[in-house]
């Protein structure tokens, strides 16, 4: 009888099956592969060699293609590509903001391991955790969990204070990298601080360095319905301003979170391919803070039933917004919009610096018939299962929870609003493009559409806004007396001095004007509001000759001080996988006003292929003034 076969050696290939899949920038030195793709190993025996006929080898390696995008660019865009742009702004200043995801750097893929080690999952039951780590909807579970710190000792703590003090304003961040190499480096303590877009990038880095295709999604005018009901409300005082203290429910100047791609073999046919994952801390799912993975086509035809959380993906996108005028201790309903939420839903184009429009991926166009049948199938969906008691759900740990109760008047149908009654209609329109250090310069337009004479009264306000839509003090009030003939129209000009507003802008420069309208003698009011987001030049920069791996570049960096008065502590940083070892900070000390600067550096990149550099200056009176330069690196000789 022939001798067993006795293993001496088994050469991975690691370094061969690594380009092949396309890991070789993770390690060449261990073996990276990805799901359903073939790779080779070697055996070699120590005591005879192989004999085909005779001799029979086993090996058995358990994957799954739960994950699989069959387009070759679609896999490079979400999986492989490891820069990226995040839209910031405003539905009418959409802002393209650098990114560097960065998944393939030095020890990135140790940390996303030991992040999956640090998961309340793991600490609980190890065994469990590391067999459903197979399972992509529970892998991104537990992510989306671990990004935020609310539960854990996850990788960010979200702050939404305008007081950083003790950590770094997340408009500073241009990148994943050193965010997670500081949680790593402190001992997985979170880093201070992040905001949505943060987390949404972080946990892209993650999921694509996990193999899993991602791409970050921005929604502007984003809705954040905490009481579960499909409706956002609003309030108002009488001279047009929000009242913070009556909000529970916010839209979102722009909100962003992760569409991660997967099977769901948990749901009904039909119901795979992009899912909705939202690491920012906003609802508890099962008690933790995490959101997702909803499907998209779910949220787009209203199974808001269908897990995980898709009733709050739901509204982020498609809730209706109702406002308040509140006076006297009473509530008066001002107007019910069916069109506010979810607009100019945005990633970025694949293989390309263009932005990709996706609304149509999660509503039917508004006004349509679908999009309101789709709405009123989420509500009676919604009023089912709040009349069937507790949801009973999926058993599984992490499992949705359900939502609250809320009072019947916001589920009521729409009124005929204000202005149908008055025949009065309302308008802000800006005289130029508003500009950071620059006077405000808006018109308020007035139109009487009846044949009767029209005496309004206007409360003006204006004040300051975070992205999250909290409102802070107004510091802008006017009071004008409109008489208007019938059908007639007239303009009510404004100016907001930049001495008005400089002491109170927030890190995202948004400002709310808001009017309240009223007639003589008609309790009817109408309320109309705009927010403007003021624009900056960015920074310019340019690469002074071709690129080669391992070989010197100069870099040139040119960016300005857009006020009319000095600006302090302003500090420029820089980085871009593949092109800096580590992120870059030069000290600029003080800009004089419009003063323009120049800087130049060198650095040696060590990875060839197409790269961006990407930088931010940030000074005592502005964060985030933003520059990238894309460079294709040769490996020359």
């Amino acid at each position: 009888m022939a001798q067993g076969l006795e293993v001496a050696l088994t050469d991975l290939q690691s370094s061969q099956n690594n380009v092949r899949h396309h890991t070789e920038e993770i390690s060449v030195d261990r073996l990276v592969v990805r799901r359903g793709q073939a790779f080779s190993i070697t055996l070699y025996f120590k005591n005879r060699g192989f004999q085909p006929g005779m001799d029979s080898i086993m090996f058995v390696a358990e994957t799954a293609d739960a994950v699989y995008l069959e387009s070759e660019p679609q896999r490079q865009e979400y999986v492989v590509n490891d820069y990226g742009f995040i839209y910031q702004g405003s539905k009418s200043w959409i802002r393209p903001c650098p990114w560097n995801y960065g998944q393939f750097e030095e020890n990135i893929i140790d940390i996303c391991l030991e992040l999956l080690e640090k998961s309340l999952n793991f600490q609980v039951d190890p065994s469990t955790d590391c067999a459903l780590r197979g399972s992509p909807v529970y892998t991104s579970r537990v992510v989306c969990a671990m990004i935020n710190s609310n539960d854990d000792n996850g990788v960010l703590n979200g702050n939404w204070s305008e007081n950083y003090v003790d950590g770094v304003n997340p408009a500073e961040w241009t990148g994943s990298v050193a965010i997670l190499k500081q949680w790593h480096a402190t001992g997985c303590q979170p880093v201070r601080y992040g905001q949505c877009w943060v987390f949404a990038a972080v946990m892209c880095t993650v999921m694509r360095c996990l193999g899993i295709p991602t791409r970050v999604i921005t929604n502007f005018d984003s809705g954040h319905d905490t009481d579960g009901n499909l409706i956002i409300d609003e309030y108002y005082d009488n001279t047009g301003r929000i009242l913070e203290n009556m909000k529970k429910d916010t839209v979102w100047n722009f909100h962003v979170w992760n569409e991660c791609w997967m099977a769901r073999k948990d749901l009904p046919p039909g119901y795979g391919g992009w899912q909705v994952l939202d690491a920012t801390p906003q609802e508890t799912s099962n008690g933790l803070y995490c959101c997702g993975p909803a499907s998209v086509k779910a949220i787009k035809e209203g199974e808001i039933d269908l897990n995980y959380d898709t009733r709050f993906a739901f509204s982020m996108v498609n809730a209706d917004c109702m406002s308040w005028l509140v006076y006297g201790g009473k509530e008066q309903k001002l107007h019910h919009d069916t069109a506010t939420v979810g607009n100019f839903i945005s990633t970025k184009s694949i293989q390309s610096d263009e932005r990709d429009d996706i609304t149509e991926s999660y509503k039917y166009e508004e006004g349509s018939l679908q999009e309101r049948e789709v709405f009123q199938k989420a509500l009676q969906k919604l009023q089912a299962a709040r009349s069937q008691g507790p949801h009973q759900g999926n058993s599984n740990p992490f499992s949705s929870v359900p939502p609250r109760q809320d009072s019947a008047r916001s589920l009521d149908t729409p009124s005929l609003q204000p202005s149908d009654v008055l025949q009065v209609s309302l308008k802000f329109e800006l005289l130029d493009s508003p500009k950071m250090g620059q006077d405000i310069n808006f018109v308020l337009l007035a139109v009487n559409m009846s044949p009767q004479f029209k005496d309004l009264k206007l409360n003006l306000s204006a004040q300051s806004l975070l992205h999250d839509g909290s409102p802070l003090a107004p510091f802008w009030q006017d009071t004008a007396f409109i008489t208007l003939f019938p059908e007639e129209e007239k303009s009510y000009p404004c100016k907001i001095l930049y001495s008005q507003y400089s002491q109170y802008l927030s890190t995202d420069k948004l400002i709310r004007i808001s009017a309240l309208g009223e007639e003589k003698n008609s309790p009817e009011k109408i309320l109309v509001n705009k927010i403007i987001t003021l624009t900056f030049p960015g920074i310019m920069i340019s690469v002074l000759g071709a690129a080669f791996v391992n070989q010197p570049l100069t870099v040139q960096v040119v960016f300005s001080n857009p006020l009319s008065e000095p600006v302090e502590d302003c500090v420029l940083t820089l980085e871009g996988s593949g092109l800096f070892r580590k992120q870059q900070r030069v000290l600029i000390g003080v800009l004089k006003p419009h003063h323009k600067a120049s800087i130049t550096l060198k650095t040696i990149p060590f990875k060839s292929g197409q790269r961006q550099i990407q930088a931010n200056l940030r000074s005592n009176r502005f964060k985030d003034i933003k520059g990238y330069k894309n460079v294709y690196v040769d490996i020359g000789l």
